[in-house]
């Protein structure tokens, strides 16, 4: 076994692989960039080392200087963990090149899953069933029009380099082939220099079920399979374990085809093979057709391991330092169910748009298992992924399980920034998910009510006043003079509400609130404060931001009546930034007469693109960014001239 590693990577599965090295017994080297210097992970390694600027390019992408890094710290092997230099092979022979054990695949296993034309071929010859479809070399749009007609509408064109919903769209109709051709090569090229790409049959009623597989490098086993069909934009959201109403025998059938795939490549630690399903009419074990395999430890590979019993990180170290496979197909079994839900720091409102925040108040439930790469304090940046944390549970059924998981998001108290918390509570409490009707159309079929605000209560409110006007102790100059009640006055916000709550305190454990003609009496009893009957929630403030912890999180702004902004409905005329990021690209110009929903410029931040559009109908008046410009949140980019009257 090793005595000291490095890990490539950062937040939460840096932290991930660091808990497991310790327990094993095994020393590790945390790699940071200057935007991660005070990180978490950072703080965990036994050893540390600065390896450049913030953006991946500057840091986490310049494999040299990873290696050069090992090498200077004594360390004999690297631990790539998911994402940036995880799949790239040439990075593996670079670290086989230097002396070091890279904790993965071969090279050589890595490339032939890599282009998803190539894996596919080589998946037919190995007895995998695969979608049909056209994964050709002939790139011409006429060639690929034909073949898209050939397979028969709908079909999916997708990037032969893709990853993460990049260069992927859904065609209905031939009328919408070219241009939807157009917009995916040019997405790939952005995204990974390669404008290729292949044309599947999309299946109607869709599910995405992956069997996690282990190989020695000539012998594989699968550990059963994962239900990642709740999915938002080909983005993964709840994933679970094992797959709901999965027949035996077609368990045992994609397991099969997982290992066939994973000793065809002749496979070392562990990859992921992902099916689409058929799920219009039940499993089969005709009707699930290889996607692709990842060549490394997945992000939901937490819910394998509680079903398992079985650490995938202590196996990956094991077998990259020469040991067989741990243990035996038979040897393995299902235990229960789990779930993982990601946490992510995002604006649902807003279309799901990732936002930045300093992290004032982090905590969990001591009852799910938590993979978080921040801690309270921590900044969540506008370089890298913006998820929080996993939250993970087990069970002995999928009801139970699930149970727990609603119980678990609930509970999860995060402030400083927006989540998705509301939007993965709503989808844990969806009854046809609870029925384990799973598909990957099912958050966009019922987004509307899946995004829908929770409700604010006069308790929410009154419990934010009080905090706000320092009256949860109730006692002191915050409490009643000798003479008579004191009455305060206190501006709130909630969204788009801005409201007056007033109070009068009658003494230390009793306060009534008024609010719009609404009351509310507050008494405390036991140390315990009862809001109109209502328990107190749980509140944490953080200068002028208060958040109530219930419902998922309710924030609210302490507002001055004196610095309020007449200006609040935003203006139309300036169209901003919505975060930090790089300006891709501008497509306005000046004199330009644009419509409502044009697209004016792209940013690219938090390893995605947004496309920035028209408020309204107008004329460009000047353009006040270019392409390849750093931005920060709310710089004007494009100004339209004023609105006549």
């Amino acid at each position: 076994m090793f005595d000291k590693i490095l890990i490539a990577n950062r937040g939460e599965i840096a932290c991930r692989v660091m808990e497991t090295a310790r327990a094993m017994g095994v020393k590790t080297v945390a790699v940071y960039s200057d935007a991660d210097a005070s990180a978490k992970h950072v703080a965990m390694a036994d050893e540390a080392v600065h390896i450049g600027g913030p953006a991946p390019a500057d840091s986490y992408l310049k494999g040299a200087e990873i290696i050069r890094m090992a090498q200077q710290t004594g360390a004999q092997a690297i631990h790539p963990g998911y994402g940036f230099l995880s799949e790239n092979p040439g990075f593996v022979d670079a670290v086989e090149a230097a002396g070091l054990t890279f904790i993965g695949p071969s090279a050589d296993a890595i490339r032939k899953m890599g282009l998803k034309d190539a894996a596919k071929a080589l998946m037919e010859e190995a007895g995998v069933p695969v979608v049909p479809g056209y994964h050709g070399a002939n790139q011409d749009p006429e060639h690929l029009f034909g073949a898209a007609d050939a397979i028969g509408y709908p079909v999916l064109i997708k990037a032969v380099a893709g990853g993460g919903g990049k260069g992927m769209r859904l065609v209905e109709q031939p009328g919408d082939f070219m241009d939807a051709l157009e917009s995916a090569k040019g997405e790939a090229t952005t995204a990974f220099g390669n404008p290729d790409v292949l044309i599947e049959k999309y299946i109607q009623q869709p599910r995405h079920i992956e069997v996690q597989v282990f190989g020695d490098g000539t012998q594989a086993v699968h550990l059963f399979e994962r239900d990642c069909s709740l999915q938002r934009r080909h983005q993964k959201v709840i994933e679970e374990a094992p797959a709901p109403d999965m027949p035996a025998e077609v368990r045992a059938a994609m397991g099969q085809a997982g290992v066939r795939a994973a000793e065809a490549i002749g496979y070392k630690g562990a990859g992921t093979v992902e099916f689409i399903v058929d799920g219009s009419n039940g499993l089969r074990v005709d009707g699930f057709w290889f996607m692709e395999m990842n060549t490394r430890l997945q992000v939901e590979h937490p819910v394998t391991e509680l079903i398992t019993g079985v650490d995938l990180v202590e196996w990956q170290l094991r077998v990259a330092a020469g040991e067989s496979l741990p243990a035996a197909q038979a040897d393995l079994t299902i235990t229960g169910h789990a779930f993982e839900a990601r946490l992510y720091a995002e604006d649902v409102p807003k279309g799901f748009l990732p936002a930045t925040g300093t992290l004032t108040h982090l905590q969990f439930p001591s009852e799910c298992r938590a993979d978080s790469g921040v801690r309270a304090g921590d900044t969540i940046s506008p370089w890298y992924d913006p998820m929080i944390s996993k939250v993970i549970v087990h069970g002995p059924t999928r009801r139970v399980a699930l149970s727990r998981l609603s119980r678990a998001l609930e509970e999860t108290q995060v402030g400083g920034t927006v989540t998705n918390l509301a939007f993965l509570g709503a989808l844990a409490g969806h009854e046809g998910f609870g029925n384990g009707e799973v598909d990957t159309g099912l958050i966009a079929r019922d987004l509307d009510d899946l995004v829908a605000q929770p409700a604010t209560g006069l308790h929410h409110k009154v419990a934010a006043a009080m905090v706000a006007l320092d009256l949860v102790e109730g006692q002191g100059e915050s409490g009643f003079t000798l003479w008579a009640p004191l009455h305060r006055a206190v501006t709130l916000s909630h969204q788009d509400e801005v409201f007056e709550v007033d109070v009068q305190v009658e003494g230390p454990d009793r306060q009534l609130w008024n609010l719009g003609g609404d009351r509310l009496v507050a008494e405390r009893h036991g140390g315990i404060w009862q809001l109109g009957g209502v328990r107190m929630p749980d509140v944490a403030r953080a200068g002028a931001t208060i958040t109530v912890f219930d419902s998922y999180g309710l924030v609210f702004d302490v507002i001055d009546p004196l610095d309020r902004d007449a200006s609040a409905g935003g203006d139309t005329n300036v169209i901003e930034a919505p975060m930090p990021g790089l300006v891709k690209a501008v497509f306005a110009e000046a004199g330009q007469t644009v419509q409502e929903g044009d697209r004016l410029a792209i940013l690219e931040a938090m390893k995605m693109e947004h496309s920035l559009l028209a408020a309204r109908d107008g004329v460009v008046a000047e353009v006040l960014a270019a392409a390849g410009d750093q931005v920060e949140a709310g710089a004007a980019l494009v100004r339209l001239e004023e609105e006549d009257g």
